[in-house]
């Protein structure tokens, strides 16, 4: 299973007004968080188990942070190549490389690989799986996403408070890609979707 539920599309709309030096960007992603919540609770195709909203719902966040939202510039894969990657259900996913986005966060430069995913219904938006120190301790172990929509001048906001855990991390039903070895970041990213308190496994 690889539907996305509508929420996406309350991101997609919303991020693009959305810019890290507005005073109320706060309360812009608070709002998106708060629209996640509302369509994960009572969307019929919601991702998240009947048995399972009391303890997910509402989603557990890092505290809303402006310095985790940074420009980024987008390098142009000199040849878009495809690449299988395995999933949670134990299968390969091909997914296709757009370019990295290169950007500057703490203090340290670094880069992320961007991708379409091919058997997405986004198909056009890029693709961001990665890993972080974070990940197996305070977030999903398999790693978390971001998706951005493809600009025309290769700028971007690469904002991980909108960092989100795969559906496989509610629904072991869900077949997930796994992060590439290139998108490990060698650093905690504490911002963004964080598991549970109660919740330190793989469902």
């Amino acid at each position: 299973m690889i539907r996305k539920s509508a929420w996406i599309l309350i991101i997609a709309f919303a991020l693009p007004a959305c810019s890290p030096k507005e005073v109320d960007y706060t309360t812009k992603i608070a709002a998106i968080r708060a629209a996640k919540d509302e369509n994960f609770k009572n969307d019929p195709d919601s991702p998240v188990p009947a048995g399972k909203k009391a303890t997910l719902i509402p989603l557990a966040y890092f505290p809303i942070d402006e310095s985790y939202a940074v420009p980024a510039s987008l390098e142009p894969a000199a040849e878009r190549t495809r690449m299988q990657v395995p999933t949670s259900s134990g299968k390969m996913r091909e997914i296709e490389r757009i370019g990295t986005l290169k950007f500057s966060l703490k203090g340290q430069s670094l880069q992320l690989t961007a991708f379409f995913d091919l058997e997405s219904r986004e198909l056009k938006r890029l693709f961001v799986p990665f890993t972080d120190l974070t990940s197996g301790a305070e977030t999903y172990p398999a790693g978390r996403y971001m998706e951005l929509d493809p600009t025309p001048t290769g700028i971007y906001v690469v904002d991980f408070n909108i960092a989100y855990h795969p559906y496989c991390y509610y629904n072991s039903e869900y077949d997930c890609p796994f992060p590439p070895r290139e998108n490990r970041l060698a650093l905690p990213i504490r911002a963004g979707e964080k598991m549970q308190k109660s919740d330190s496994s793989i469902p």
